[in-house]
């Protein structure tokens, strides 16, 4: 929970710079790689190529970009990025991947400083700055480095704060406006207790930030795809369209089929929307390219396609697939040091029902146990656990 609140406030920090945007750009933009559309079209096969899981082909383009533009932090911040989803399915677990995103993402900030030096109005410099400090706060709130991650953010915000008054520069400044937009009221709804820090900022308009998002989502071309990312979970989960959640899921596995992240959320959102057969068969897919051993499949989506698994199979009455892929989410629970997560709870108690119903008690007992262990006693999987340990103790009474 601290961590997601944390996270949340710095979608704050980062992006609160962003409001308030009306004056238009009307400088030189003939340097600026931002706006040189030739070279879009030039290296759109090697970010696709990125978020499509192929990094090697994609740094080998990187690396002309470095080449030829080799005291500019464009090509270091998509070295980055490139390391940021190399991580991307399991940021728990990143080795030394960790390192090397932040020796890019310093790269790209020293880069930045020296354009500056030579022009401080240089919009483009201030963007890269701003984003690359970006993505640090959201490296270090994801490792719990509570104090790196506010002190990235306040330097990213020190020069969002900059580009203030130059949305019409690219598409790619107002995704700091759209995530602000939206999350500043997001968060004063859901979480009441962070109203009193949310004072110090200007109130946002969810609905416009939701527009501003679908803008950068169409328009922008670095940060299309982490709009549609933002642009997909706001949908899904914040504002619970699961119809237009499982659209923008099907749009973007249907764009990156190997990318394991979204080919696991496509798969929720097709068992979320009562899609049972085709969740079952992306489930099995996603297990299958894990045994195989494919680039970025690992334990969390094995967990997430192994409950679908259960799942689907225990409504069918196919207890003895169900139990299989039960005990399969628990597996790759532990393997992925998340044995408190929604879905290996929810495995645990359709197994241990099922056990107690067969009367195998002594393989109920430690799964109620654990249920019991990590989740609050006010929540309906906790009383669900605590009334099977109570039927427990009366049947072996009698």
């Amino acid at each position: 929970m601290r961590r997601k609140i944390f996270g949340l406030l710095m979608l704050i920090t980062l992006s609160v710079s962003g409001k308030g945007f009306q004056t238009s750009f009307e400088g030189d933009s003939s340097n600026y790689l931002l706006l040189n559309f030739a070279l879009q079209i030039e290296i759109t096969d090697a970010v696709d190529q990125m978020y499509n899981f192929n990094f090697h082909k994609a740094e080998v383009e990187f690396n002309w970009l470095k080449y030829n533009y080799p005291e500019h932090p464009l090509p270091y911040f998509l070295y980055g990025i490139s390391t940021w989803w190399q991580m991307m399915p399991n940021l728990d677990k990143v080795g030394d991947l960790g390192d090397e995103f932040l020796a890019y993402m310093d790269t790209a900030v020293v880069k930045s400083e020296k354009l500056l030096e030579a022009d401080e109005n240089n919009i483009e410099a201030l963007f890269f700055l701003a984003g690359s400090y970006g993505f640090k706060g959201r490296y270090h709130s994801e490792r719990k480095s509570w104090g790196k991650a506010a002190g990235a953010g306040r330097l990213a915000l020190k020069y969002l704060k900059k580009i203030k008054g130059n949305e019409s520069f690219s598409p790619e400044i107002l995704f700091g406006d759209a995530l602000f937009n939206y999350y500043s009221i997001w968060i004063r709804e859901n979480y009441p207790m962070l109203r009193p820090v949310l004072m110090f900022f200007p109130k946002g308009d969810k609905q416009l930030g939701i527009k501003q998002m679908e803008e950068v989502s169409a328009n922008a071309f670095y940060t299309r795809v982490e709009a549609i990312y933002f642009l997909m979970r706001i949908k899904a989960f914040e504002e619970k369209n699961t119809a237009e959640g499982l659209r923008l899921g099907t749009y973007i596995f249907n764009q990156y089929p190997n990318n394991p992240y979204f080919h696991r959320f496509y798969a929720r959102m097709l068992y979320n929307s009562g899609k049972r057969l085709k969740a079952e068969a992306e489930s099995k897919e996603i297990l299958h390219r894990l045994d195989s051993g494919m680039l970025g499949y690992e334990e969390t989506s094995g967990r997430y396609a192994s409950f679908f698994l259960g799942h689907i199979n225990k409504g069918r009455g196919n207890w003895e697939e169900a139990e299989k892929y039960y005990l399969q989410t628990l597996k790759f629970s532990e393997e992925s040091e998340a044995e408190d997560a929604g879905y290996a709870l929810y495995a645990r108690l359709h197994l241990a029902e099922y056990y107690v119903e067969e009367k195998r008690y002594d393989e109920a007992s430690p799964l109620i146990t654990s249920i019991r262990k990590n989740t609050r006693r006010r929540s309906a999987t906790y009383k669900k656990a605590r009334a099977l340990a109570k039927e427990i103790k009366r049947n072996r009474k009698r």
